[in-house]
């Protein structure tokens, strides 16, 4: 399907699939690079940008369109309802593949996230004037806020951001209990209260979006999103004192400093890719792998798992691999990050297939 597209948006888009791709897929979890890690609980490392910037751009996409009145809005609103339930679906298989074990199927994701975030924005952008989308984000923030530090946790007693015992986890429990994250069981980075904060981070995309995309002067447009920028980190940088920074609770302080990097990261690419119509063979991977974003994810999140169960000699193809590598690297934490980029590289390849025949895939 032919159609003209936002170069910067769609490497942006490619860049942090491809980034979300190697830091969830390295060789062995025992050797990680500090920066490709998560941080332990409060602050951010480099893979804590990941998650926000993929949801910020499902708000600039949807800055793309047009508000639409009568029966076009009805059936936009079809499709906005449509596909974010398949993106939800995608998220469930994904997380019951490979063995469908329902009884302990976990509920929430990252597609799921970005599904419920996507509804929410997508309707709001059609049916609420900016002024409410304002307020409605900034009302979020602070809710949260006095929900996660001044309410106290039922059955626990104060208020407290510890990783089981805080107001998120609380009710995730309440909720989710047996489907939830395996690797803490008692909440989850993508629980249901703290995707309240991360509407928002998908809201400063549209925001973003319409600052840029409806100003006739695109060079004044960038110096406002510059300052906008700025301004949210110092903000968040401020509230990080109270309610620290924390990509597993979301939290608000997060929602601003991601967002203010976000802007300022898309910003300098929609003026280098857009408006001065730089073009790199550095810049074309990501390119491709910007088109068609939610494929390379779900690919890659399939082939992570048949590496793992799929036997080659006494190991899995996972573990094959990566104890070759070792075997000629001899460095642990190395070879843990080739194999990370060669599975990147391995799944640019259908990606690469589909731009070259220009076929975009939407859900």
């Amino acid at each position: 399907m032919k159609k003209e597209r936002l170069l910067s948006l769609d490497v942006f888009r490619g860049l942090t699939i491809a980034a979300m791709i190697l830091v969830n897929d390295p060789g062995s979890w025992s050797y990680v690079y500090a920066p490709l890690l998560h941080a332990k609980w409060h602050g951010c490392t480099p893979t804590d940008l990941i998650f926000p910037f993929f949801l910020f751009m499902v708000g600039t996409a949807v800055a793309l369109s047009t508000p639409k009145e009568g029966d076009a809005r009805k059936q936009l609103t079809k499709k906005i309802l449509k596909r974010s339930l398949y993106l939800f679906l995608i998220g469930l298989f994904l997380n019951a593949f490979p063995y469908f074990e329902l009884s302990t199927l976990r509920i929430p994701g990252v597609l799921q996230r970005i599904a419920i975030v996507f509804l929410v924005i997508g309707l709001m952008y059609h049916y609420t004037s900016t002024r409410t989308q304002i307020y409605t984000a900034v009302s979020l923030l602070l809710a949260y806020w006095v929900l996660m530090a001044a309410i106290p946790v039922p059955g626990i007693g104060a208020p407290n951001l510890d990783p089981d015992t805080n107001f998120a986890a609380w009710f995730d429990r309440l909720l989710l209990s047996g489907h939830m994250w395996s690797m803490s069981k008692t909440w989850d980075p993508e629980g249901l209260l703290s995707t309240l904060p991360a509407v928002v981070t998908g809201m400063l995309g549209i925001f973003t979006g319409k600052i840029l995309f409806g100003a006739e002067n695109k060079q004044k447009a960038l110096i406002r999103l510059f300052v906008l920028a700025n301004c949210l980190i110092v903000v968040a940088l401020a509230w990080d004192m109270s309610f620290p920074i924390n990509k597993s609770l979301w939290t608000s302080s997060y929602v601003l400093y991601t967002g203010g990097v976000a802007i300022h990261f898309f910003a300098l690419l929609y003026a280098l890719l857009d408006i001065e119509k730089y073009r790199s063979k550095l810049t074309f991977p990501f390119e491709v792998f910007g088109s068609n974003a939610i494929t390379a994810y779900a690919l890659s999140g399939i082939l992570a798992s048949l590496l793992g169960i799929i036997p080659l000699g006494d190991q899995s193809m996972h573990e094959t691999i990566y104890n070759g590598l070792f075997s000629i690297l001899a460095d642990y934490h190395f070879a843990s990050l080739v194999y990370a980029l060669l599975f990147v590289s391995l799944c640019y390849v259908p990606v690469w297939i589909l731009y070259r025949k220009n076929i975009f895939i939407k859900v």
